[in-house]
């Protein structure tokens, strides 16, 4: 028994001394670091590749930004370089000197305006004509302006007056006039203003310039036409009493005259904490008698009221061309009588942007259509709501 187990001691004893001189090398210093990770190596290789991506992409993203930065500053110098050349030529057209340059873009030229004036002394009328405009500043990103002319006088503004609007150019030809009523007495005592404004259908109409012409240096012996340059406006004349935007909708076949009134902003501060109670009033008026009316719900504490409520009339076909639409905005008040912020009106003897909307909303049946109005005061709608019907739209042959 004893030789055959020295044997088999033999036998165990020297593979296991093979097995310990191919195992027990020692593994590098990386090789180490990655078994103490609880990963397999798969995972350590795919978490190292994602950690290179994102050091590559940084190194990436800083040289292209070192680049772009020098070469903009580049365009920039050379850009302006180009526009002091430009403003060189262009203004030696104007005036002489390079000293408007430096200024901001109250100073840039507004462009030019032909106008006439006229005083019919048996009638006790002023008319003012306005002929054309030239080299007007664009306003728009495409490089034009949508224009028209708004006419009214000073200080007694009873009347305001619009030309139609041109699309998209600079250099609109109008000759359009207009009337005033004046007595010869206070002819000295009276300022024409004509101002060109940039229209927009769904925002705040841009003024480009504008005129105002003491009627006291006029020679009133013979008509008056010249050429004028247009001047930065004046900011201290107008009360800003707001803006409503709301949407007209006319369907014929059915005489229904739907108004959805949208929303407001920037309106008259009426209470004493800076805000207001606003609501909106809809009155439609009648061979001069007030017709139907309706109007929203109250908004507490705002100048800038969203309403969003729709309003359905029931108008004739035959009575569309004759009705007056005003639409007005009041400030509640639960212990006094409710104040008038502003007012407009709309319909075939409205004139300018009420008109523009009311022809729009005729010409387009069964078609919501929406713009923004600047508010006017109470005083001067309710003198142009005095005046007679005038005319009719010619609607645009449909089948209804």
């Amino acid at each position: 028994m004893a030789p055959n187990a020295h044997n088999i001691s033999a036998t165990t004893i020297t593979p296991t001394t093979a097995f310990n001189t191919t195992t027990t090398a020692a593994p590098d210093f990386i090789t180490q670091l990655l078994n103490k990770i609880p990963l397999p190596r798969w995972a350590i290789y795919a978490i190292a590749a994602a950690i290179g991506l994102v050091f590559l992409i940084c190194f990436f993203c800083i040289c292209i930004k070192c680049c772009c930065k020098g070469k903009k500053k580049k365009n920039k110098d050379e850009k302006i370089k180009l526009d002091g050349m430009k403003g060189s030529t262009t203004a030696a057209l104007v005036q002489p000197g390079m000293e408007d340059l430096d200024y901001g873009s109250n100073n840039k030229p507004k462009g030019k305006l032909q106008y006439s004036l006229e005083y019919d002394f048996q009638k006790q009328e002023l008319i003012a004509g306005v002929k054309q405009a030239a080299e007007l500043l664009a306003m728009d990103l495409g490089g034009t302006s949508d224009p028209y002319v708004k006419v009214y006088m000073l200080p007694n503004k009873s009347k305001t007056w619009e030309t139609k609007v041109y699309r998209k150019t600079l250099n609109p030809v109008f000759n359009e006039s207009f009337t005033f009523q004046t007595p010869q007495a206070e002819l000295n005592e009276s300022t024409i203003v004509m101002q060109v404004y940039d229209f927009n259908r769904f925002s705040k109409h841009e003024i480009i310039g504008e005129l105002r012409i003491p009627l006291k240096t006029v020679d009133w012996n013979h008509v008056i036409e010249e050429w004028m340059e247009l001047s930065a406006a004046s900011k201290s004349e107008h009360e800003n009493l707001g803006e409503i935007c709301f949407s007209l909708r006319y369907v014929p076949t059915a005489s229904k005259l739907t108004v959805v009134v949208l929303e407001a902003k920037n309106l008259k501060k009426m209470d004493v904490g800076g805000l207001s109670d606003p609501y909106i009033k809809i009155q439609l008026i009648l061979d001069k008698k007030k017709w139907k009316k309706k109007k929203t719900s109250v908004k507490k504490k705002t100048l800038n009221p969203y309403f969003n409520e729709s309003f359905t009339f029931e108008v004739p076909f035959k009575q569309i061309q004759k009705v007056q639409m005003v639409i007005s905005a009041w400030d509640h008040d639960k212990v006094s009588k409710n104040d008038a912020i502003g007012k407009i009106f709309l319909g075939c003897s409205a004139s300018g942007n009420q008109l523009r909307h009311w022809s729009d909303m005729l010409s387009n049946p069964r078609r919501p259509i929406a713009q923004w109005h600047t508010l006017q005061s109470v005083e001067e709608v309710d003198s142009a709501l005095g005046m007679s019907y005038k005319f009719k739209i010619p609607l645009i042959n449909k089948t209804f």
